[in-house]
């Protein structure tokens, strides 16, 4: 009995050092990060009312904010925030931007920035067949980090022709921005 108790005794003593494992195992990984070239755009007031100062037939006017962020390449990349008015004003009888009904009548713009990236020069007309420059990027360029962003404005200009029908008229203009 007591050669019994003596043997349970040590396989008690024993028994955890049967499943304890000596020394220590590690791994590593890599992490690995491709930065690729980027950009996205907040219009910051999503209606631009344009209002004529009081005089007779004076320009109306107005602007619109922009909020963006971009990154470009390196090596080759440039990027740009472009405009294009893709629906004409409505109804009809009103401003037009393809079909005015005066010669000369226009919506222009001119432009702003603050921060990376070059402003249109002078006043621009917009269109309705292609995108016109609103600010255009060169090579590494780079916006404030988030959440701030940069900061572009477009101060618009429409003639004030007496052709036009009294009402209220709205056309749509779609700013994209692009970076490679």
């Amino acid at each position: 009995m007591k050669r019994i108790a003596i043997l349970v005794a040590a396989l008690l003593l024993t028994a955890p050092l049967a499943h304890a494992q000596l020394g220590s195992s590690q791994g590593t990984t890599t992490v690995t990060v491709t930065v690729g070239a980027e950009a996205a755009l907040n219009i910051t007031n999503s209606s631009t009312p344009l209002t004529s100062s009081g005089t007779n037939f004076s320009t109306y006017a107005g602007s619109t904010g922009l909020t963006y962020f971009v990154r470009t390449s390196q090596s080759s990349g440039s990027g740009s925030i472009t405009l294009k008015v893709t629906s004409d004003f409505s109804p009809a009888n009103g401003p037009s931007v393809g079909t005015p009904p005066t010669t000369g009548d226009k919506l222009a713009y001119t432009c702003t920035v603050s921060g990376v990236g070059t402003a249109c020069s002078g006043s621009q007309t917009a269109s309705t067949s292609s995108a016109t420059n609103v600010v255009t990027f060169g090579v590494d360029a780079h916006s404030v980090t988030f959440p701030g962003g940069d900061t572009a404005t477009t101060s618009w200009s429409l003639t004030n022709d007496p052709k036009y029908k009294t009402g209220s008229y709205s056309a749509t203009v779609t700013f994209t921005i692009s970076a490679s």
